[in-house]
């Protein structure tokens, strides 16, 4: 499989990651290198678009995710 469609301009590793680069390497393995279907922003932005998809929003963090999709 090959990487994200959003890593390259995801807000998520690029700016609120920038000082935890060990962690944001993990993170990017599990959810963006590969099968992203589980991760939290890509389902936000698969539902709702790029601009409904919060900056502070980990990847791991589905429930908020689902949240906000059924919220809309």
């Amino acid at each position: 499989m090959s990487n994200c469609e959003c890593l390259a301009g995801c807000l998520f590793f690029n700016d609120k990651m920038s000082n935890m680069p060990v962690m944001a390497d993990q993170l990017k393995k599990k959810y963006c290198e590969g099968d992203n279907t589980g991760c939290a922003r890509f389902k936000v932005f698969k539902a709702m678009g790029r601009d409904n998809v919060p900056k502070d929003l980990f990847p791991n963090q589905t429930k908020q995710a689902e949240a906000l999709i059924a919220a809309k």
